[in-house]
């Protein structure tokens, strides 16, 4: 059944649209986070940002008060935004005494296999809605995006048991940014991206990923979603979508 969104058309000058693609970016290096803003405010189109405070290019962190310009800007143009746990943190497996193995990216246990309880990593979770009020003044939306969109059974339980919604990505929405550009080329990924998203599509992209020699951004976000609007796709954020709608406007807090 199409998912018929028209009063989150952001792209269809007739107010109407044959499908609608939901646009995701996980912070990352940051290097293509201007670039990024700038194209979809050219576009017109709504996504959803989901945040870590992690290394940038500038030598900085995502969630320093130094990108609370960057942030708030994109609280007024209407997007969406969801925690992708504070230090980027990594879950390894489920522990017999109901525990979860971590592994953080970054922060003080960098690197560090840790043990957390379902509550420390509802804390890691919150982290993020406290630093984006802090720096926006804005509430942070429950959505969820574990690193790597890798779960286990007790890791989805504690997301659940504090309020937020997981959200993964569509099998054609992985843009593949991630991969190296030797042998995934530029090319290569707008093509399968055009191709293979439909209505109703989770795409998943980076504000910029270290590895890449050759940015995905600057070559493919541009004409996919010119591709995608000559299609007859609409954008909008995760507030929309079905699966999520009625958690985002069920009044509960995460805790």
């Amino acid at each position: 059944m199409a998912l018929m969104l028209a009063a989150a058309a952001n792209v269809s000058a007739a107010g109407s649209c044959k499908g609608t693609i939901f646009l995701t970016f996980d912070t990352g290096s940051q290097s293509q986070a201007d670039f990024i803003a700038a194209t979809l405010k050219r576009h017109h189109a709504k996504a959803t940002f989901f945040l870590a405070n992690e290394k940038t290019v500038n030598g900085d962190f995502s969630l320093d008060p130094a990108w609370a310009p960057y942030w708030k800007a994109r609280v007024a143009e209407g997007h969406a935004f969801g925690t992708h746990t504070f230090d980027h943190v990594y879950v390894q497996r489920d522990l017999p005494d109901g525990r979860i193995e971590m592994k953080p990216q970054f922060g003080a246990s960098a690197g560090k296999k840790v043990s957390w309880t379902s509550r420390q990593y509802c804390d890691e979770l919150n982290r993020v809605a406290s630093r984006f009020h802090e720096l926006t003044g804005s509430k942070l939306d429950t959505l969820w995006r574990a690193p790597g969109g890798k779960l286990t059974p007790n890791l989805r339980a504690a997301g659940a048991a504090c309020g937020y919604a997981h959200v993964g990505w569509a099998p054609a929405g992985f843009s593949g940014d991630e991969l190296p550009s030797q042998t995934w080329p530029n090319a290569k990924l707008l093509q399968q991206a055009l191709t293979g998203l439909k209505d109703g599509d989770i795409l998943m992209a980076h504000l910029g990923i270290w590895s890449r020699q050759d940015p995905w951004a600057p070559a493919v976000l541009e004409p996919l979603l010119s591709g995608l609007e000559q299609k007859g796709f609409c954008f909008a954020t995760l507030r929309d979508h079905p699966l999520y709608r009625q958690h985002l406007r069920t009044p509960e807090s995460a805790s």
